[in-house]
């Protein structure tokens, strides 16, 4: 196993006054990256981002088993504690540190990928999504929403002083101990996986290639388009459409397949649609509820975001409801629906 910077006997990395050097917090952050734990950040500051990423690090190796509501991990994070961790303290004792060095020697435990050209990588999307076929989702829909997910970015560009050049990463913390990591989202498309770690192939898939990552954000939104909108029981379809438009056949477009316009003028179609100012706690998700759209931890409800949104209901297709889907069913949901709606604007 490789051994690390920081694997000095009596040498604890903690937030904050650590004795580390500028290296070794870089170092730590680098492999925190690598392992998933870390959301951004080589900076060589031992601050509450990383604190939070040693935590969840610490967590998963006390009670990590490697299963996921969809499918299980190739390795159990918990079989490298082998004792040597006993709480989550959010430091890096040389018990932790050893941990880190046996999970990145592991070449079972698939590690997240980095670019030497991160702006290069990037720049290839907008050619990538105009290559793709309008066929499995509208371009346009599907580029409001990677803006919305990633603002773009498969690769995070290093910048003065912070040397990050990973996979974008979303980390959901949803449970009551705010340093679990729940669910990672990956790249462009934030494709979300709730096992960890992934597989060499969702590395290679999610990761590596940005291409295929969004050609799986692409098959991501049609399945929510056929399998959630308009399904048989509430968690397989869009209580907004079924209020707005009942359980009719689903609407793939206005225009035919073979019309140049087909898939590709969502741009128009959401101009004609009008627009409306939604008001936080007044603005009802749908005429069918009592609910309200309301700020959340990761919206905030108000001007000018949540002004001029076109209207969902006079679009002559699907696809908005689609949209909400991608991101759920909740709270959460119809706020990201609106946003991404402007982005067609």
């Amino acid at each position: 196993m490789p051994t690390l910077s920081y694997q000095q006997a009596g040498l604890v990395l903690k937030r904050p006054g650590t004795g580390a050097t500028d290296q070794q917090i870089r170092d730590l952050q680098r492999h925190l990256r690598q392992l998933g734990y870390l959301r951004k950040g080589i900076d060589g500051a031992f601050g509450g981002g990383t604190e939070a990423a040693v935590k969840g690090l610490q967590h998963d190796l006390l009670h990590n088993d490697g299963n996921g509501n969809d499918g299980t991990a190739p390795v159990k994070v918990r079989d490298y504690n082998q004792g040597r961790v006993a709480a989550v303290t959010g430091e890096v004792d040389q018990g932790v540190a050893a941990c880190i060095s046996d999970m990145l020697g592991d070449p079972a435990f698939a590690k997240l990928s980095a670019s030497d050209d991160p702006v290069a990588e990037n720049g290839k999307i907008p050619d990538l999504l105009s290559a793709l076929d309008p066929g499995t989702a509208p371009g346009p829909f599907l580029l409001g929403v990677l803006e919305r997910e990633s603002n773009l970015k498969h690769f995070l560009e290093p910048k003065v002083g912070d040397e990050d050049n990973f996979v974008l990463v979303g980390l959901d913390r949803n449970a009551n101990e705010k340093h679990v990591v729940t669910s990672r989202g990956y790249g462009v498309g934030q494709y979300t996986l709730f096992h960890h770690p992934p597989t060499a192939g969702e590395v290679e898939e999610l990761m590596t290639d940005v291409g295929r990552n969004i050609k799986t954000a692409a098959k991501e939104l049609r399945e929510k388009f056929d399998k959630f909108v308009n399904g048989s029981s509430s968690g397989t379809r869009a209580d907004d459409r079924i209020e707005e438009f009942g359980t009719g056949p689903l609407r793939l477009c206005k225009f035919a397949e073979g019309d140049p316009r087909f898939m590709r003028d969502c741009k128009n179609c959401a101009q004609e649609a009008g627009s409306q100012d939604i008001v936080e706690h007044v603005t009802p998700w749908h005429s069918g509820t009592a609910s309200t759209y309301q700020s959340t931890q990761y919206y905030k409800v108000a001007p000018p975001a949540f002004s001029g949104v076109p209207i969902r209901k006079n679009f002559k297709c699907d696809w908005p409801y689609a949209v909400r889907r991608y991101n759920g069913s909740g709270p959460n949901s119809y706020n990201y629906q609106a946003l991404v709606l402007k982005n067609l604007l």
